[in-house]
């Protein structure tokens, strides 16, 4: 490893011949674009030496996930696409993550690749998917201007021809911020809440300024051990404004430096040679004629639909589905419109029909799964509704152990039935945290049990990631006050007044602003 020195000054792809639909298969990724396979090929194996990157300099191994519980891309044509799957209108999203057990899943336009510069596609991407693998590789709940300054840290980077990669390149999509004479003081960052409402119609300088201050630790000399002493007060309770003094001090004189090293000429890198990156091989197919016919309502599918919407969906599908009855991908997807679309039956006849082409389809059986658990919500024997509801999961859960899907729903079979889980849906719902650590609703699902066991200390552990996340108010405020009332009540059973209760699932995540 090897650091370099940048100028830190302010200073596309072309139509690809030949594009096809693609998908891209390596072991952290599935990537689906109307592409190359040149280009997509590319595109996959510097995502795949991104991440050998981050663990190589963290130090931080992660789980490789089970297939079904990789990273799932969809490129489309521009940022005018991305905004539109967002919120169906113009907006400034430049793409987007939805981080979910069994299908994480990421928007963005088209990259340009090889470029003097790294195209801000591809920034955003890697921000994003930075803040997915610190999630999953520490248990340790990050302040959110250390989550977003890491996160801008390490997407500022670019890809050598010989397979290695620089990491902590200057962010100069943040310039712009660091200049404005209006950035968020140092001590702000520390008080995000007091920021957020007191920045009124100013422009929104948090993240290139947490950029600066993280960037700044990591290659100071004599802050950087400074940076440590911050996260231990942080890890024993200490809140993040007397942290940040314990560590750091003064917070004039740090926020002077912090000027005085944003109008540096040169800022330092990391530089990793390919050998220290080694990758698998990324595999890459041609889509089906029917795959390709369906993928852009499938796009849709996955970002995420209301009532209206899924109605909508459900209907072109169909049309689509009855034109390629024989493609197993086709009659997925339509079991998962389906079953958004509040039809359930139709859902596990489709699921039924593309498990009967594709035995391994994994995610026809979670739709059939997830139908019949809605079924088994209202029917008369729930023991013998729920019994079949657990079919899907299990016989998922013998093609894929590590799916996250089957070991939480076991668990839930039990929970919404009113019935004492067994010790072996305890475990397999720990499990589901462990390779799906991103998940909020599994992590809150997994400290509600642990505080009803009695488990304080782990339940700490498990709301900590949740208590600070930047990109879930509602499930963060939640987690704050299971972690207030364990303090105030040693014999607390997990239950919070309905006031209280807010839901963690359905978190877009981080939308990148271009």
């Amino acid at each position: 490893m090897r650091v370099l020195v940048f100028f830190a000054m302010l200073l596309g792809f072309s139509t690809a011949a030949h594009a096809e639909w693609l998908e891209a298969s390596s072991d952290h990724f599935v990537i689906y674009a109307e592409d190359t396979r040149k280009d997509i090929t590319r595109f996959s194996e510097e995502l795949e030496r991104y991440h050998a990157a981050m663990e190589y300099v963290t130090g931080q191994k992660t789980l490789t996930p089970s297939p079904s519980n990789r990273v799932t891309i969809y490129v489309v044509n521009s940022t005018n696409a991305v905004q539109k799957l967002y919120s169906g209108k113009r907006s400034n999203v430049a793409g987007f993550y939805q981080p979910r057990a069994g299908g994480s899943v990421a928007f963005v336009p088209r990259v340009k690749l090889g470029g003097k510069e790294t195209d801000f596609s591809m920034i955003v991407l890697m921000h994003e998917y930075a803040h997915h693998y610190l999630i999953s590789s520490s248990s340790f709940g990050m302040p959110r201007w250390f989550s977003e300054g890491a996160a801008e840290f390490y997407s500022a980077a670019s890809f050598e021809k010989d397979g290695g990669v620089i990491l902590g390149r200057p962010a100069m999509h943040r310039a712009y911020e660091i200049k404005d004479g209006r950035a968020a003081h140092v001590r702000e960052l520390f008080e995000y809440d007091k920021y957020k409402k007191n920045r009124g119609k100013l422009r929104d300088t948090f993240y290139g300024k947490s950029w600066l201050l993280y960037h700044y630790m990591i290659f100071d000399q004599e802050r950087a051990p400074q940076m440590r002493t911050y996260l231990i007060a942080m890890a024993k309770g200490a809140s993040e404004v007397d942290a940040a003094r314990e560590a750091f001090g003064d917070f004039n004189e740090l926020e002077k430096e912090l000027d005085s090293y944003a109008r540096k000429r040169k800022m330092r890198a990391i530089s990793l040679e390919g050998a220290d990156l080694p990758i698998g091989k990324s595999a890459v197919r041609p889509l089906t004629e029917g795959e390709a016919a369906m993928m852009p309502l499938v796009m849709r599918s996955k970002r995420g639909v209301d009532e209206e919407q899924a109605a909508e969906v459900v209907v072109e599908m169909r049309r689509v589905a009855n034109r390629y009855r024989r493609n197993a991908y086709v009659q997925t997807a339509l079991a998962e419109a389906e079953y958004d679309a509040g039809n359930d039956e139709a859902a596990i006849a489709a699921a039924d029909a593309a498990l009967a082409i594709d035995p391994s389809r994994t995610n026809a059986y979670v739709q059939k799964g997830y139908a019949l658990f809605r079924i088994a919500e209202g029917a008369d024997d729930q023991a013998a509704a729920y019994n079949t509801a657990r079919e899907p999961f299990l016989a998922l859960n013998k093609i894929e152990p590590d799916h996250p899907l089957p070991l939480s729903y076991y668990y839930r079979s039990f929970v919404e039935q009113g019935v004492a889980p067994p010790a072996v849906a305890k475990t397999g719902l720990a499990r589901a945290v462990q390779v799906a650590p991103f998940d909020l609703e599994l992590r809150m699902n997994l400290a509600t049990l642990q505080i009803q066991d009695g488990d304080f200390a782990r339940a700490r552990v498990t709301l900590a990631p949740v208590a600070v996340h930047p990109h879930a108010d509602d499930a963060a405020e939640t987690a704050r006050k299971m972690i207030a009332k364990m303090d105030e009540d040693p014999d607390w059973d997990g239950v919070l007044p309905a006031d209280d209760e807010d839901t963690a699932s359905e978190e877009d995540g981080e939308a990148a602003s271009s």
